[in-house]
């Protein structure tokens, strides 16, 4: 026999609501399985054999070399931060729906079905760009061009709105030179979403030829420090500097002599 919920039924909402406290012992169980089915995935993944472009703006050279040669870190994601990766790729494809329904003819897909992307260095450097826009509307942007996406937290996208790309986020930066560089465009358009508020910020980033050829050359320094074994001098000179406190290979860079 089915509850009968309708109005004028006599049935009351919320009684049988479990209390305050049940309902925080649930959440920690449920969530100790959705945290644990997060790293599994995560330990699944295969590493990257290769630079990524995206990566190519980092400040520390030695922390590529880290990552490129796969050395143990210190400490991995937690599942918090890859819940928010996760929601990340879902921001991502809303901001596609929104463009295309606004007449920008986005692709994020190649005949192929794969990704637009580009490979160099013997294909130890690689880049995965989020889309091209072929054409749309008159917008004063020149089609076609890049199409990169961020989802930001309040504070990060306030300080991009404020300083614009190259200031506020110059790994960002450095992603699109290069991926424009590669797939030979003229243009970005950067979209970034307000993960807090939905709100959204677009910049058109111009091609600057001569900052792609020196992050080009940059990585190729990095593979060829990597394939030899060297490590480039650290960042900075002593373990307390807040790029060294946030790295996950801090322990094992500042044990290192050199």
């Amino acid at each position: 026999m089915l509850l009968d919920l309708n109005h004028g039924s006599g049935a009351v909402y919320g009684r049988g609501d479990a209390p305050p406290s049940d309902a925080a012992a649930i959440t920690a169980r449920i969530n100790i399985h959705i945290d644990a089915a997060l790293l599994a995935r995560q330990r699944q993944q295969m590493p990257r054999d290769y630079l990524g472009g995206s990566r190519v703006g980092e400040p520390c050279a030695r922390k590529l070399v880290y990552e490129i040669t796969h050395a143990p870190k210190d400490r991995d994601f937690d599942a918090g931060i890859l819940r928010v990766f996760d929601a990340g790729h879902q921001f991502e494809a809303l901001s596609i729906r929104w463009l295309r329904q606004a007449g920008f003819d986005l692709r994020d897909r190649g005949v192929d079905g794969g990704q637009f992307g580009f490979a160099a260095a013997g294909g130890k450097l690689r880049g995965h760009a989020d889309g091209v826009i072929v054409a749309g509307p008159d917008v004063g942007i020149r089609w076609p061009s890049l199409w990169e996406h961020k989802a930001l937290g309040q504070k990060s996208w306030t300080d991009l709105v404020k300083r614009g790309l190259r200031l506020s986020k110059p790994i960002y930066f450095a992603q699109v030179q290069l991926y424009m560089a590669y797939l030979e465009l003229e243009v970005a358009l950067l979209t970034a979403l307000n993960r807090d508020t939905l709100a959204l910020h677009h910049e058109a980033v111009p091609f600057d030829g001569a900052e792609a050829q020196r992050l080009s050359d940059h990585a190729v320094e990095i593979l060829r420090a990597a394939e030899a074994g060297e490590l480039p001098p650290r960042i900075a000179q002593a373990a307390d500097f807040y790029l060294c406190r946030l790295c996950p290979y801090a322990t094992r860079c500042w044990e290192t002599p050199g």
